[in-house]
This record gives C-alpha cells, sequence and structure tokens, in this order.
C-alpha cells in the first residue's frame, strides 16, 4: 500500500521519520511522500528522514516557531490559518501512485491534536483517496490537561477521517523506563505493525508471490465505514534448522531442503492469530462486536500455508461475530520470524476511550473551577485591607 504520510504536531513528526527509516531498512517503500508540519522549529530540526524542504513551519505570525503550548484550540486556529503552507508541501505528491493519505499525531499536545483534524477535513474536500488517521493517546499519569486534549482531539479527529487507527501509550509504557527509551521503543511498536500491515501485497520482480495476497484494496475495504480501529501483532522467531532450511542432517543429504512439517505450521499459524487477537492490542478493547477485520501472516514461504490462514481467520470471525473477515499471507524471504498483524476495525467497546472521556469531563470542571477561584482570589489579594483604591486605568 503507497500512503502520502503527514506527521503533525511533535509525536507525529517522528512517528513518520520513524516510518521512512523502516522503509529504508526493510526495503518495504510503504511511503510514498512524507511531510511534517509543527509550529516548534526545533521539533523538525530533531527529524533526520523527512526531507528539509517537506518540513512545514506554520503559526510563526502567532507563536514565533515555539509551539502552541499544549493549546490545541490555538493549534487548531494556527492550522486553519495556515493551511496553504501545509497544502503546498502537500502538492508536490504525485496523488496518482498513492492509495491514501495517512495523518499521524499525538492527541495529548497542542499542535497535532488540534492541527490533525483540520487538516484531515481539507485533505477530504480536496481528494478523493482515503483519508486515515494515526491517532496516539497520551499516558494516563501526564495529567489532565494532555487527557482533556486528548478526549477532545479524538472526538473531532475521528469525525474528519475515514478512518481513524489508535496507538494508546498508556498500555505500552514500562515503569522504570527513561522518558527517551520509552517513546523509542512505543514508536518502534507502531511501525513494526504498520509496517507490515502496509507491506502486504508489495511485489518487486523476483520476489514470492503470496497464496493468497493481501493489497491495498482488501486494507481500504477493512478501513472502510469509518470508525475506531486497533492492530494486534504477535511473532515467533523461526529455529536455527527452520530459518536456515536444515542442519547437519540436510549438509549429509547434499544440502537438500527438508519437507516443512504442515501440522506444526498450522498450528504454528493458529497459535500467533489467537495472541495477536487476544494480547496487546494497539488500543485495548473488547474485540466481540468488531465490524471488519483482516489477518496478515508474514515470514519466510515455507512457514506459511493457507489451512492455518483460513483456520485463523475462521476463529476470528467466531471471536467478533463478523462475517466480513479478510486474510492472506505477505511471504518475506529471508525472514527468521513468522508473525500476525490482525486490523481490527469498526471497534466499539473499548474501555479506555470511555475512561479517557470521564476523566477529561472531570479535568475540564476542575480547570474551569481554578479560573474562577483565580478571579476571586486575585481580587481578595488586591484588595484585602478593604479599601478601594482607583486603578491608574
Amino acid at each position: 500500500m503507497k500512503l502520502a504520510m503527514i506527521g503533525f504536531g511533535q509525536a507525529g513528526g517522528k512517528v513518520v521519520d520513524r516510518f521512512l527509516e523502516y522503509d529504508d531498512r526493510t526495503g518495504s517503500a510503504i511511503v510514498r511522500a512524507a511531510v511534517a508540519v509543527n509550529t516548534a522549529k526545533a521539533d523538525l530540526l530533531g527529524l533526520t528522514h523527512v526531507p528539509e524542504e517537506k518540513r512545514v513551519l506554520i503559526g510563526q505570525a502567532r507563536v514565533k516557531g515555539h509551539g502552541v503550548g499544549a493549546d490545541n484550540e490555538l493549534g487548531a486556529e494556527v492550522a486553519e490559518e495556515d493551511i496553504d503552507e501545509v497544502q503546498g508541501a502537500i502538492d508536490g505528491i504525485p496523488t496518482h501512485e498513492i492509495d491514501a493519505f495517512l495523518i499521524v499525531a499525538g492527541m495529548g499536545g497542542g499542535t497535532g491534536s488540534g492541527g490533525a483534524p483540520v487538516l484531515a477535513r481539507h485533505l477530504k474536500r480536496i481528494y478523493t483517496e482515503p483519508v486515515y488517521g494515526l491517532g496516539i493517546l497520551p499516558g494516563g499519569d501526564e495529567g489532565g490537561i494532555y487527557t482533556l486534549n486528548a478526549a477532545r482531539s479524538f472526538q473531532t479527529f475521528v469525525r474528519e477521517v475515514d478512518n481513524l487507527m489508535v496507538f494508546d501509550n498508556d498500555s505500552w509504557r514500562k515503569t522504570g523506563e527513561s522518558v527517551e527509551g520509552g517513546y523509542r521503543e512505543i514508536n518502534e511498536e507502531i511501525v513494526t505493525r504498520f509496517g507490515i500491515l502496509f507491506g502486504a501485497g508489495e511485489v518487486a520482480a523476483g520476489d514470492e508471490v503470496a497464496e493468497s495476497v493481501v493489497d491495498s484494496s482488501e486494507i481500504i475495504n477493512t478501513l472502510s465505514g469509518g470508525g475506531v480501529s486497533t492492530v494486534g501483532y504477535a511473532s515467533e522467531v523461526l529455529s536455527r534448522e527452520e530459518s536456515t532450511g536444515g542442519g547437519l542432517l540436510s549438509r549429509f543429504t547434499g544440502g537438500n531442503e527438508p519437507e516443512v512439517d504442515t501440522a506444526h505450521t498450522t498450528n504454528r499459524i493458529t497459535s500467533l492469530v489467537r495472541k495477536a487477537a487476544l494480547g496487546r492490542l494497539t488500543l485495548p478493547c473488547e474485540i466481540r462486536g468488531t465490524e471488519r477485520a483482516l489477518l496478515v501472516m508474514a515470514g519466510p514461504p515455507r512457514h506459511l500455508n493457507r489451512k492455518g490462514i483460513e483456520r485463523g481467520r475462521k476463529w476470528i470471525e467466531e471471536q467478533t461475530g463478523s462475517m466480513e473477515v479478510r486474510g492472506g499471507d505477505y511471504p518475506v524471504t529471508g525472514a527468521d520470524e513468522v508473525s500476525a498483524v490482525l486490523l481490527l476495525s469498526g471497534i466499539n467497546d473499548v474501555p479506555r476511550i470511555r475512561e479517557l472521556q470521564q476523566v477529561a469531563v472531570e479535568a475540564q470542571d476542575n480547570i474551569e473551577e481554578i479560573r474562577e477561584e483565580s478571579t476571586t482570589n486575585l481580587d481578595r489579594l488586591v484588595n484585602d485591607d478593604g479599601n478601594e483604591l482607583d486603578p491608574l486605568f
């Protein structure tokens, strides 16, 4: 699947930067074009893979390149005012070569959470290609203002995109981990999962062709209908004998590859599918009631088989209750592991979102109370002795 990726804000820019690095490392060529948009000049300078001419600094008249300070209303206003500058960078994207736009943004800050929905609405007015969002929720320990930002941004973003894929930092942060190390690991998780998903179906000359091809149309159909999506992932490293195609026996028999145990590969695939569905999803949820799903099995061609994938797909149908479950394989010659990526689209039972909205409402009420108290306290401080003085002006 060929994507035009736009990273909005600090977190979005870093994730898009990491996607470009993933493309270089794996040869996936998922990102056909990349743009990073920010109100903070320092964040743009910190990117290493996004081309300099595709780094767009907005809001200079309002914030002088210093960011919007977690004010996502200001972030939305700045995005509206400078949308032509963003469009100028997007104009160079060969839209006839892409399958969709993907806007990546952290939803707890100011620039990304405010600007990403504005950009999504703008792109949908102009282009016929789908516009997807990848929203990153802040951890619950990051504070009330970030939770409030995320809840308001989520509510807006999901209505402006064709589908919103969500990654919840709260489910991935490890205790005792440094901030830098934590975000680096989280970004790697995001890129690994979505990299395999979007990379499926891309075949170059000489590559193995999948038995059941998963191409961009399968992904687009799974994401159609809107709503919220989550992605599951599980992998198993092959033993040395499995990955090299033999061992001592193969050397004695002239190096011919031994037959792969079909029952073993089938059982491995079905086990990985269950782990992907029931393990850590990018956004934890109850999978029952999911509207649509897509399963992608990746790994060496010899270790993928139709029977295992069909069993896995059938199990997902039973667990979700959906009759719209697609599945296929993504052969990766030379890979040393087999992995399952599961896209669940149209999820509706998400405790984390309910909790986010509840905390956000409380935070909003507290902020309003504090502002009212602040005015009263200032009056009391200035006029504490009861003497009414005339101000200068």
